[in-house]
C-alpha cells in the first residue's frame, strides 16, 4: 500500500518541479527578450528578473554617443556596452532589452521585438559575443514629440543559458530622457550615459603588437629616425677615434707624415 501511494505521488512531484522551473527556462532567452514575459510586463522597463531578482551596480550599462537633445527625423548611431558581472564564458555572454517612447530603433546584432520598432533586443549570435557590445541606431521622431524616454536593461551572464547557477547572472537598468533640441542644446554635441557604480576596467587588448605591413608612413618615420640616430652615433665614434689616434702626440702608430708635421710644429718651421 505504501509503495503504491509513493508511485502515484512521484509523477505529481515531477510535474510540480517542472512547473517551478518553467518560468526561468521560458524567460532566459539567448535569442532575445522583450515585451511581456510571464509576470514581467516589459523587460526593458522592469528588469531581467529571470536572471536575478534585483539589479546589480557592479554591472555597467553604458550608452555612448548620446545627444544632449534630438533633432526631428535625425538618425543617431549609438554604442551599447555591458561591462562587469560574471566572466564571459560558455555559449552566451550577455543580452539586452531596449525601448523608447518615440522614434524607431535598429542596430547590428539586434532585432525589433515582434516587429515593434520602439523595442529592440539582442540576437542569439550577438549574445554569444564576448565583447558584450552592440551598435544601435535610433531615428528621432517628427517635430513636436517633446521628451523621449529610453529604457535599457542589460544582463551579464555566465554562459550556461540560464540552466545552471543563475545567481551568478547579473543585470542593471539604464533610464534617461532626451528633450527636443533647440539651438543651444544641439550645439552641446554628444555624451555618454551609464548605470552602475562607475568602476569600469578597460578590456584586455587582444593583440599586444602591430603588423609592420600596416604601419605605413609611421613605419618609414620610425626607420628614418633609427638611421638618423645611427648616423649621429657613427659621427661621435669617428670623431673620438680621430681625436684619440689622429692628433695625439703620444700615439706610437701614427704615420710618418703626421710625425713630420708635429716635428715642424714644435720647431716652428711652418
Amino acid at each position: 500500500m505504501v509503495t503504491t501511494s509513493f508511485s502515484k505521488r512521484r509523477p505529481v512531484a515531477v510535474a510540480v518541479l517542472l512547473l517551478l522551473l518553467l518560468p526561468g527556462l521560458a524567460t532566459s532567452l539567448p535569442t532575445g527578450i522583450g515585451g511581456q514575459q510571464n509576470d514581467i510586463a516589459d523587460v526593458a522597463k522592469e528588469g531581467c528578473l529571470c536572471h536575478n531578482a534585483a539589479p546589480s551596480n557592479s554591472v555597467q550599462v553604458i550608452l555612448d554617443s548620446v545627444p544632449y537633445a534630438w533633432t526631428p527625423g535625425e538618425t543617431y548611431e549609438l554604442q551599447l556596452h555591458i561591462i562587469g558581472g560574471p566572466a564571459a564564458g560558455g555559449q552566451y555572454s550577455a543580452g539586452f532589452s531596449m525601448r523608447v517612447s518615440s522614434g524607431e530603433l535598429g542596430g547590428t546584432g539586434a532585432d525589433n521585438w515582434q516587429g515593434d520598432m520602439q523595442s529592440l533586443t539582442h540576437t542569439s549570435a550577438s549574445a554569444a559575443e564576448s565583447d558584450r557590445m552592440w551598435d544601435i541606431i535610433w531615428k528621432a521622431p517628427a517635430e513636436g514629440e517633446g521628451t523621449v524616454t529610453f529604457w535599457i536593461t542589460g544582463n551579464s551572464v555566465n554562459g550556461d543559458g540560464g540552466l545552471g547557477n543563475v545567481v551568478e547572472d547579473m543585470w542593471n537598468q539604464l533610464t534617461f530622457a532626451l528633450v527636443e533640441g533647440d539651438e543651444d542644446s544641439l550645439a552641446r554635441g554628444t555624451r555618454t550615459v551609464f548605470a552602475g557604480d562607475g568602476n569600469v576596467a578597460p578590456p584586455e587588448p587582444e593583440s599586444h603588437g602591430a603588423d609592420l605591413h600596416h604601419m605605413g608612413a609611421k613605419l618609414r618615420a620610425h626607420w628614418l629616425g633609427l638611421l638618423g640616430f645611427g648616423a649621429v652615433i657613427m659621427c661621435v665614434v669617428f670623431a673620438g677615434l680621430m681625436l684619440r689616434y689622429g692628433f695625439s702626440t703620444s700615439y706610437e702608430g701614427r704615420s710618418n707624415q703626421l710625425r713630420l708635421r708635429y716635428k715642424l710644429m714644435r720647431r716652428g718651421d711652418q
